[in-house]
């Protein structure tokens, strides 16, 4: 994108251009645009250690279509709280969910400056549904869940997706509580969404890559073991396959190459 110099009112304007940021990062990985040279700069020393990184997101995003397929197919969820959606690239949450039921519901939830500037691609909508966005951080559970009754109807069943957002959250008993928070909120036949990264595949790179990041990126990472992810569907009845890497997540078809993200699909039952 065009690195021009936002003005004072523009929400560019809280950015640090010259901090890599996970969601422009991961656009750009994506093939994205909307990302800035301190993003490209951070992403090309990270494929230095991990040339498999853009695979791997590629991975998370197919499964992020197969989970919301499944979800508003076959389990029949109409309602969706994406948190740290990120960057609007193809087959955002909204765009999957409503072509498989049209009635669908969506609330994205972020706090990077630039998805705000987005969030009009975000706000697209069949006029069955609705799509919202809000600008918030994932530390903030109770604002985001208060902001979200405005599209949500917490009295039915609501899949809460957090995608490649919880390794944000350095702090394990904070996660735990952000995630507990969230479950709590919702009625049985909610669903939970993860994906995370781990070290299980390419332990030496994720570990040089993360090193790498946290000392010049805009948030510091961690990496959490499938034993430790698993631990964020306590009382949920986790789908087949289970936990498992995102590229073997119901892979339909599609390359099932071990990646550094795994990822699970749990319903909340009473």
């Amino acid at each position: 994108m065009t690195e021009t110099s936002p003005t004072a009112d523009d929400p560019l304007a809280k950015l640090d251009l010259g901090v890599p940021h996970s969601a422009r990062l991961w656009n750009y990985l994506l093939g994205g645009k909307d990302n800035f040279a301190a993003d490209r700069e951070a992403a090309a020393q990270v494929l230095e250690y991990m040339p498999e990184l853009v695979q791997s997101a590629r991975f998370n995003r197919e499964f992020l279509g197969r989970a919301v397929r499944h979800l508003a197919g076959p389990a029949h969820i109409r309602q969706f709280l994406d948190i740290g959606t990120g960057l609007p690239t193809a087959d955002n949450t909204h765009e999957v969910a409503q072509a498989t039921a049209a009635d669908s519901r969506i609330v994205y939830v972020d706090n990077d400056p630039m998805v705000l500037t987005h969030a009009r691609a975000l706000l697209t909508s069949t006029r069955a549904g609705a799509t919202d966005y809000i600008d918030a951080d994932v530390r903030d559970p109770d604002r985001i869940l208060t902001e979200a009754r405005r599209t949500l109807d917490f009295d039915q069943p609501v899949a809460i997706m957090l995608l490649g957002i919880l390794n944000f959250v350095v702090d394990d008993d904070q996660a735990h509580g952000i995630v507990r928070l969230l479950l709590d909120a919702v009625p049985p036949g909610s669903y939970l969404v993860i994906s995370h990264p781990t070290r299980e595949v390419n332990a030496e790179a994720v570990d040089r890559a993360v090193e790498m990041w946290n000392a010049g990126g805009s948030a510091p990472m961690t990496v959490r073991s499938p034993q430790d992810i698993a631990r964020f569907f306590d009382g949920v009845d986790l789908i087949e396959p289970g936990l498992v890497t995102c590229s073997q997540w119901r892979p339909d078809g599609n390359d099932t190459t071990p990646a550094s993200e795994y990822c699970a699909v749990g319903r909340k039952n009473g």
